[in-house]
């Protein structure tokens, strides 16, 4: 399973963004509340679990980090969980999918979890053959 982060599928312009924040070293966190609470919070829920958690493709959700190689038919070593940063109503389902160069939407065993104070915790995640 990856989940991409990616800047290739931007389409504003070079143009577009203000220079002053790119380059500004008074801008960022000081000028713009809002960015420092989210950041603090994502920093916050990563030290709660210790290195567990990887940022995604959204800025807000994290993830466990996937093994390097995960076999199929095997589950995986640790519970997989995914971490909203921000309000999700408890009992929301939460799916997952996963695919690769070879099959790019693979058959996963035990996708789905409920989430539970901003966590959805996938028990006996496993890929099928």
């Amino acid at each position: 399973m990856h989940l991409p982060v990616s800047l290739n599928s931007c389409n504003v312009s070079e143009e577009a963004w203000p220079k002053s924040t790119m380059c500004d070293s008074s801008s960022g966190y000081q000028t713009n509340p809002d960015f420092y609470w989210f950041e603090h919070r994502v920093h916050e829920i990563q030290s709660e679990y210790a290195g567990e958690l990887v940022r995604t493709g959204s800025p807000y959700i994290l993830c466990t980090q996937l093994p390097g190689h995960w076999r199929s038919n095997k589950t995986l070593p640790v519970a997989f969980k995914v971490v909203v940063v921000g309000d999700v109503v408890d009992g929301t389902a939460v799916t997952v999918r996963a695919g690769n160069d070879e099959n790019c939407c693979a058959e996963i065993r035990n996708a789905t979890a409920h989430m539970k104070n901003q966590v959805a915790k996938f028990n006996d995640l496993s890929a099928v053959t």
